[in-house]
């Protein structure tokens, strides 16, 4: 879904930025490309390694600027992002129940097992393909000019 959107769009719309500070789509991209290493299938790892470990918090926002997708071709992030979650596929598959139980501690959030992880997993990647969805919407709608009104709630 997300590769059908990206290949679809003009550069222009890949780099638009919603509001001052708001991600672009690519930027969006580079976001769900750091959580597949740093969030989700790493921390997996990190836990697998050990017993109960300690995992690692992170700026989301600094490693955004430092990525500086929002520069970058849209098709390198999407061939980063395919490889890493290649790479994951295999992982969760391979999860078994012993497996799910297991957790670490996060600084911010506490005690979190292998299995809460793979139910954030499933909603954070889709809140950011939402994301990125309204991100276009949002561009398109100052130029729809009278075809606004479909989308208008209806008179009460």
């Amino acid at each position: 879904m997300i590769q059908a959107e990206l290949s679809a769009l003009p550069a222009s719309a890949l780099a638009w930025h919603p509001a001052p500070g708001e991600w672009c789509v690519k930027e969006v991209l580079g976001h769900l490309i750091e959580t597949e290493k740093r969030g989700f299938a790493g921390r997996i790892r990190v836990i697998l390694s050990g017993e109960s470990p300690r995992l690692e918090g992170w700026d989301q926002d600094a490693v955004a600027r430092a990525r500086g997708d929002c520069d970058r071709e849209w098709a390198g992030l999407w061939d980063e992002f395919s490889r890493l979650r290649a790479d994951s596929v295999p992982l969760v598959a391979g999860l078994t129940p012993a497996d799910l139980r297991r957790g670490g501690h996060h600084p911010k959030v506490g005690f979190l097992t292998v299995a809460e992880l793979l139910h954030e997993w499933v909603h954070h990647d889709r809140n950011h393909v939402r994301q990125m969805l309204a991100n276009v919407q949002a561009l398109a709608w100052p130029h729809m000019g009278n075809a606004q009104r479909f989308s208008l709630p209806a008179p009460s």
